[in-house]
C-alpha cells in the first residue's frame, strides 16, 4: 500500500511541479506526517525531492527530473491500453499520436508488465458504433478538437430540418455517445449540444474565449442527457406480443423500454405476452410497432390502434395496386 503512495506522491509532483503537504494530504486521503514520511523515504532511496518552508513553500522534484513508469501496477497497464480506442482517437486527428504515446508507455514498462499490456491488445478489441451502423462522417471533427483544446471559437455551418444556419460557437468539450460525436459549446449565451456530422464547414476564428469558471464537461453531459430522457414525449402502449418477437420489440423501442414494460400475470388463450409499456416520440410508435407485422395486437389506447390499422391498410393497399 504505502509502496502505491509513494509512486503516486512521486507522480503527482512531476505533473503538477510544487505542491504543499496538506494539497497531498488531501489528494492521497492521508495525514500531513504522513506526507513528510514519504518524503524523506523517497529521498533516502535517492529521489532528488526537497522541501521548501515559508507561505510559499511546498514539496517538489528537482528541475528536469523524471521517473520512469515502473509505478504502474499490471492491472493499471492494462488499464491504460484498454482505453486507447484507435477509431476515435483517429477520427480527431490524434490517431499517431495515441500510437506513439502506446509504444511509449510500453516501451517504459518493465517486462512483465509489457507482456501483459501486449496480451490484452491481442485480445480484446473496443468498437464503439452500433451493429449495422458504418460511422457517420465527421470531417470536420479535428478541427473543432483543436479549437476545443485552444479555446477558440469557431464559425461554422449546420445543417438544420429548416435548412442550414450559420452559428458562431465556444467549444467547451467533444463527447462520443454511442458511435455518434457530440460538441458542447457555448452559443448566444447558453450551452447547448450540437451533433457533428451535422456540420457542414467549420474553421476556427482568432478570437479567443475563456471556459466558464468550474464547467465541468461530465458532469453537464450527464445532467443534460438526463434531463434529455426525461423530457422527450412518451406514451403507454398496451399490447399482445409473440414471446418470440420480444426481441425484435427491443430493438424498435429499446431495451430500456422492454426491461421497464409491465406484464400482465393473465394467462393468454394462444401463449402471447401482455405488456404495458412506455414508448417515446408518439408519433413514431404505429409505424414501429406496424414493423412487427402480426407478431403484435395494440390494445391501447384507440387512437395508436386505430393509426396502426390505417399503416397496415394503406401499405396493403399500395402492394396490391402494383
Amino acid at each position: 500500500m504505502r509502496a502505491s503512495r509513494l509512486v503516486q506522491l512521486l507522480l503527482m509532483l512531476q505533473a503538477r511541479g510544487r505542491m504543499t503537504a496538506a494539497a497531498l494530504a488531501r489528494e492521497l486521503e492521508v495525514s500531513e506526517r504522513t506526507i513528510h514520511r514519504d518524503v524523506d523515504a523517497l529521498s533516502a532511496a535517492g529521489v532528488p525531492i526537497y522541501a521548501e518552508r515559508g507561505p510559499q513553500g511546498g514539496m517538489q522534484l528537482m528541475d528536469g527530473y523524471r521517473t520512469r513508469l515502473t509505478g504502474l501496477t499490471g492491472d493499471e497497464a492494462e488499464a491504460l491500453f484498454l482505453s486507447g480506442m484507435p477509431g476515435p482517437a483517429a477520427e480527431l486527428g490524434l490517431g499517431t499520436v495515441m500510437a506513439a504515446a502506446r509504444l511509449k508507455v510500453l516501451a517504459a514498462l518493465p517486462t512483465e508488465l509489457r507482456t501483459r499490456a501486449s496480451r490484452l491488445v491481442e485480445r480484446f478489441h473496443l468498437d464503439v458504433a452500433g451493429w449495422f451502423q458504418a460511422g457517420e462522417a465527421v470531417p470536420h471533427l479535428a478541427v473543432l478538437a483543436d479549437a476545443v483544446w485552444n479555446e477558440r471559437r469557431i464559425a461554422l455551418t449546420y445543417r438544420r430540418h429548416g435548412g442550414p444556419v450559420a452559428r458562431a460557437l465556444d467549444p467547451l468539450g467533444l463527447v462520443l455517445k454511442g458511435g455518434i460525436w457530440y460538441v458542447v459549446a457555448l452559443a448566444d449565451g447558453e450551452v447547448r449540444t450540437y451533433r457533428v456530422s451535422r456540420i457542414m464547414s467549420a474553421s476556427a476564428t482568432e478570437h479567443a474565449f475563456e471556459r466558464p469558471p468550474g464547467f465541468d464537461l461530465a458532469a453537464h453531459w450527464a445532467e443534460s442527457s438526463a434531463a434529455y430522457e426525461r423530457d422527450v414525449p412518451a406514451v403507454e402502449v398496451s399490447l399482445r406480443i409473440h414471446p418470440d418477437a420480444i426481441g425484435l420489440l427491443a430493438d424498435l423501442v429499446g431495451w430500456r423500454a422492454v426491461r421497464a414494460a409491465i406484464r400482465s400475470d393473465e394467462v393468454d388463450p394462444d401463449d402471447w405476452q401482455a405488456l404495458r409499456i412506455t414508448i417515446d416520440w408518439p408519433a413514431e410508435v404505429p409505424g414501429r410497432l406496424v414493423a412487427l407485422g402480426d407478431a403484435v395486437e395494440v390494445l391501447a389506447p384507440a387512437v395508436i390502434r386505430q393509426e396502426v390499422v390505417q399503416l397496415a391498410e394503406r401499405s396493403l393497399a399500395r402492394h396490391r395496386d402494383r
